[in-house]
């Protein structure tokens, strides 16, 4: 390839990379065999839905009966993060009380929100099972500075990532809050994307972000499955 096609090359790279970049991007979880939250039995049934807008692993109960479900109890959310979990208990709580509050918020616009197990009942369990903090004035150039974001963009287009991003990892279930029947459960992790929107948030944007990603996710994909509008 000659040196001006191999420059037309990377411009085109470069700007279609550019036009696309979200605030979280999906990555792969590092060990599908680990999930503290959900426990080894549960795991070993998640499979990869290898769809980017999705979450990482997933597993739908074939036996559901989503159509019978028009309420929500949100179970508190807990951090699960190991012995060397680089985020403090401080930061734990910061994040936890997001999510259950941006669960809240995207789960009430679409169906009552209660605090009792009853008929028609799902219960939502999730736990952060980790989280990394972004570099805030190096993410914020990053994503900001032409020149600085051209190299972050080739990094991504070299990695799968860009740098000085934070990122969050999740474990979820659905369950019937009568029988404790599990309906579905997944894995997931998100990291900050290449978006301009991220250049000015606090280190923990990114992980808050992914959070708010998957609120809105499940919200969205319970409400198609429990109207009969999709299939799970």
């Amino acid at each position: 390839m000659k040196k001006g096609q191999l420059f037309q090359v990377v411009g085109f790279a470069l700007a279609t990379a550019m036009s696309g970049c979200a605030l979280t991007q999906q990555v792969q979880v590092s060990n599908q065999n680990y999930c503290p939250f959900l426990g080894s039995s549960l795991c070993a049934k998640l499979t990869p839905t290898n769809n980017p807008n999705d979450i990482d692993l997933r597993w739908v109960n074939p036996n559901a009966q989503w159509t019978k479900y028009n309420k929500v109890l949100i179970e508190p959310v807990s951090f699960w993060g190991g012995d060397d979990t680089q985020v403090s208990a401080v930061d734990q709580r910061t994040l936890t009380n997001y999510f259950y509050k941006a669960l809240e918020e995207q789960l009430s616009k679409k169906f009552q929100v209660v605090n009792q197990p009853g008929p028609g009942v799902m219960a939502i369990h999730v736990a952060l099972e980790d989280a990394t903090a972004a570099t805030p004035g190096l993410r914020s150039v990053s994503v900001a500075e032409p020149h600085v974001r051209a190299l972050a963009t080739l990094k991504y287009l070299a990695t799968g990532t860009y740098p000085f991003v934070g990122s969050a990892t999740a474990e979820g279930k659905i369950t019937d809050s009568m029988t404790g029947q599990v309906l579905a459960a997944g894995v997931s992790k998100r990291v900050g994307g290449g978006s301009a929107k991220a250049a000015e948030q606090w280190q923990w944007g990114d992980a808050e972000n992914a959070l708010t990603y998957w609120a809105t996710l499940m919200a969205n994909r319970l409400s198609s499955w429990t109207s009969g509008a999709a299939p799970s």
